[in-house]
């Protein structure tokens, strides 16, 4: 499939009209101001001289990578010229594969938010020391936003955030109760 016959589609979303075009009046694929604005701060982690790993394959959910982001729709015209927005994309891999622009684009309901870079796959020792060689790309002054760096364990349930597993237990056992309680008033009061 040409990587540029979908833009007769006439499915290109309306909302992208204004950021459309650019450069001789080409279509710019992904278009939108979350895409124009990819996240380009790139990180090196060094553990006792050595470089830890970052895999960054695999950190998007699967129904965006798999549903949200066509796998015969190629980034075009996309920061081309002299207005560059974020970061770049690779024109030969497919959007789908994108891994990065997909966690991006997911959009988050509150102002602060976490985006997930990468999975440093060897194990950590609670006394290591791991430098961060960062390269500040992205700008966050003009709009007076923040970035910070969190180093995470998770597991297949997610971060390390005990609130949900209280709320799960709570309300289980709440329920719990609550169906003792009509059970024994259901034996209790027969008609």
């Amino acid at each position: 499939m040409d990587k540029v016959s979908y833009i007769q589609d006439d499915s290109i979303p309306k909302n992208c009209s204004r950021f459309m075009k650019l450069n001789n009046n080409r279509p710019i694929v992904p278009c939108g101001l979350i895409a124009w604005s990819l996240f380009n701060d790139t990180f090196k982690f060094i553990r006792e001289g050595a470089e830890l790993k970052v895999n960054r394959k695999n950190i998007a959910w699967k129904s965006d990578r798999g549903h949200k982001f066509g796998k015969n729709v190629y980034p075009f015209n996309f920061q081309n010229g002299t207005l560059i927005g974020g970061g770049k994309l690779n024109p030969e891999i497919p959007l789908s594969d994108q891994e990065d622009l997909i966690v991006w684009m997911r959009t988050s309901a509150l102002p602060s938010f976490r985006k997930l870079y990468g999975r440093i796959e060897e194990d950590l020792d609670v006394d290591d020391v791991v430098v961060v060689n960062l390269m500040n790309n992205y700008n966050t002054y003009s709009f007076g936003g923040k970035k910070k760096l969190v180093l995470s364990t998770s597991s297949w349930l997610g971060g390390k955030n005990d609130f949900l597993g209280h709320a799960c237990v709570f309300v289980g056992c709440s329920s719990l109760s609550l169906a003792i309680i009509f059970m024994l008033l259901h034996v209790k009061y027969r008609r």
